[in-house]
């Protein structure tokens, strides 16, 4: 049986939807689920000028361990994360991920379960900068 995890990696480059799609794309999957995560103007009421994403040396390995955990908990057929690292301006993607799965339901859950896994365990944080000159560290342990 193949790896379902096709895709994995932290990038300081633009992230392609296309791409992560295309990594899950499957002959066998009848649902697939993308989700992209941008960069908002507007974070609890203040404007957001831009953010960079700091990684832990670790967080591309742990990244790597919640697609595992993630495709062993759901009948998945395939799986794919990128993750932005690096300084991102509005509207640029930060996250884009993707499941495939033979049914709707599995790709759904299964995506859901990874961003809300990746969101709280994988250490990558944000350091937001608004545009009243403040800066706010969002994700830190």
């Amino acid at each position: 049986m193949s790896d379902p995890v096709r895709l994995c990696e932290l990038r300081d480059t633009a992230l392609s939807v296309d791409e992560v799609l295309a990594a899950v794309a499957d002959r066998t999957a009848g649902g697939l689920c993308v989700f992209v995560g941008a960069v908002r103007d507007i974070d609890h009421e203040r404007e957001v000028a831009a953010l960079d994403y700091t990684a832990h040396p670790s967080a591309h390995e742990r990244l790597r361990d919640v697609c595992e955990q993630v495709a062993a908990r759901h009948d998945v057929v395939a799986l794919a994360a990128v993750h932005r690292v690096g300084h991102l301006d509005v509207g640029d993607l930060a996250v884009v991920l993707a499941a495939s799965a033979r049914h709707r339901g599995t790709a759904f859950d299964a995506a859901r379960d990874l961003i809300d896994t990746l969101k709280s365990t994988v250490p990558i944080w944000k350091n937001q900068a608004f545009g009243d000159g403040g800066q706010e560290w969002v994700g830190l342990p």
